[in-house]
């Protein structure tokens, strides 16, 4: 038998294992530390891009613990009694997304968290919350999506907190971990309601016998209301601009892959699970919760003068594109799917473009800090004449998250306006405007920040090769994703968004057989 088909747990075993074997190689040297970090970063996202390789071309991949044959994981009953991971497109595309930031932000922590401040236990939980995404993405049972999504909300609550010697950090740490607590309760407790409606916790199996009832209805609604928390979605998104504007910057790009991991989950439940109980009113909620986000966080973001907190309500903003195209499928599942994949393609392509352009800004935002000791746009200034790399990086990223051709945005964002005008016409004014309104407040924050003479501050620092190497990696994904759409469309968004689609067939035969 060979290794590869074990990929799928060694992307969530060997980061986890990492976490907690850190600490000692820590206590024997610390360079012992930074090479045991870099080697499980190499092997995890090594794994990673050969899961994608495999289940792009091979199709769904049920990995199964404890068992090696595929009729060991069925009960008398004939439903899988087993721990399961199931990975299909979507899953795959997701993984990618954890790969792309986590690697970015580990090369970028080596040059940017300093020794003295945590180092040792903030990568330890940098590695943890890389675990705990990838189980919530490769999972097959509802309770170890749970257990998953708990894993995520300690190791982001301790990433966020554990600068216990600033004041504003506990307080953003105790923001996020009510909001993710609260999103973890209806979690579990629709959990509970499935279980004790079906006796069984394998999502496939669940969603060869939800029929849309009261009991299922009501789990739905806690399901949803628990991922729309986490990921930050208006009115739930309070969290998220103290969450990334406190947080370092390596981490609060990995607290962007895991808010898209709680959007992934939401999908997941609503496609997949309940791909044949869903109605329109579903796709009308979470289209108007899109269309909220987008308008809220926009008109926060105008107000803003932390660029860190600016570019917090820019990624909230984008949580509501990606919800608007999901919503637009859904409202359109049954009655005009030839635009509603179109939509939901766009959301899905959308989730790898925000991912790199957002994070590419909250990099730069930490290597502003690091170079004038302060965030605060009213006091930066001038910064284009000796930080001339992360000027321009910046520049990329905030044209990129406006949707400006031909930047990587761009794309997405026209599927997404092209899809949502065949629903709505309000929706795609709307959806333009925040994005022109958008483009305008970056305009203002690049222009506060890094043009303009030289403002002399105290407790500035040089920039490391190795954060402007982290920046570089999302770069070069905005540049390389803009230029070629299509391709990537093609070969990446399409299967993806077609797993949520129309591939609920093939993922329920793939685990029950058929």
């Amino acid at each position: 038998m060979s290794w590869t088909v074990h990929v799928p747990i060694l992307t969530i075993a060997v980061p986890l294992l990492g976490a907690f074997a850190l600490p000692l190689m820590a206590k024997v040297h610390r360079r012992l530390r930074d090479l045991w970090l870099v080697g499980v970063g190499a092997f995890t996202v090594a794994m990673i891009v050969t899961l994608a390789v495999q289940v792009f071309t091979g199709g769904v991949q049920v990995y199964t613990l404890g068992a090696e044959a595929a009729d060991a994981t069925l009960g008398p009953e004939g439903f899988p009694i087993r721990i399961m991971l199931v990975v299909d497109a979507m899953s795959a595309f997701m993984a990618l997304i954890a790969a792309l930031l986590g690697g970015a932000a580990l090369v970028y922590a080596l040059g940017f968290v300093e020794e003295g401040k945590g180092k040792t236990l903030s990568m330890s939980l940098f590695l943890l919350l890389w675990a705990g995404m990838l189980g919530l993405k490769l999972t097959g049972d509802m309770f170890n999506f749970f257990v998953f999504f708990e894993i995520t909300t300690v190791a982001a609550c301790g990433l966020i907190g554990f600068r216990a010697w600033e004041s504003r950090s506990p307080e953003a740490a105790f923001k996020t971990l009510v909001m993710y607590i609260l999103g973890g309760l209806l979690v579990l407790l629709a959990v509970g309601v499935l279980y004790g409606q079906y006796g069984a916790l394998n999502m496939a199996f669940l969603s060869s016998q939800i029929q849309g009832g009261a009991l299922d209805r009501i789990a739905l609604g806690l399901l949803l209301g628990g991922l729309l928390m986490k990921a930050g979605a208006v009115p739930m998104h309070m969290w998220a601009p103290d969450a990334y504007g406190e947080a370092d910057a390596n981490t609060a790009i990995v607290l962007v892959a895991n808010t898209q991991a709680a959007l992934y989950g939401l999908f997941r439940m609503v496609f997949t699970m309940y791909g044949g109980a869903s109605t329109p009113a579903v796709g009308w909620l979470v289209t108007a919760l899109g269309a909220l986000t987008i308008l809220v966080a926009v008109l926060m973001a105008v107000i803003q003068t932390d660029l860190g907190r600016l570019i917090a309500y820019g990624a909230v903003s984008q949580i509501g594109f990606m919800l608007l195209a999901a919503g637009v499928g859904l409202a359109t599942l049954a009655t005009r799917p030839e635009f509603g994949r179109v939509a939901l393609q766009g959301g899905v392509f959308h989730m790898f473009n925000d991912a790199a352009c957002i994070g590419l800004l909250l990099l730069c935002a930490g290597a502003v800090r690091r170079a004038a000791g302060t965030g605060d746009l009213r006091s930066l200034g001038g910064l284009a004449h000796t930080e001339v790399w992360t000027s321009g990086f910046f520049l990329l990223g905030a044209l990129a998250l406006a949707g400006i051709p031909p930047l990587n945005g761009f794309a997405s964002k026209l599927m997404i306006y092209q899809s949502s005008f065949r629903l709505s016409p309000i929706l795609t004014a709307l959806a333009v405007l925040a994005s022109i309104l958008l483009l305008a407040v970056f305009v203002r924050a690049f222009q506060g920040a890094f043009l303009g003479p030289r403002r002399n501050l105290e407790g500035g620092q040089p920039i490391s090769p190795a954060m402007l190497a982290g920046m570089a990696v999302l770069a070069v994904v905005v540049i390389a994703f803009g230029l070629v759409p299509d391709l990537v469309v093609r070969h990446m968004v399409a299967p993806a968004a077609d797993a949520l689609w129309t591939g609920r067939d093939v993922y329920l035969a793939a685990v029950l057989g058929g």
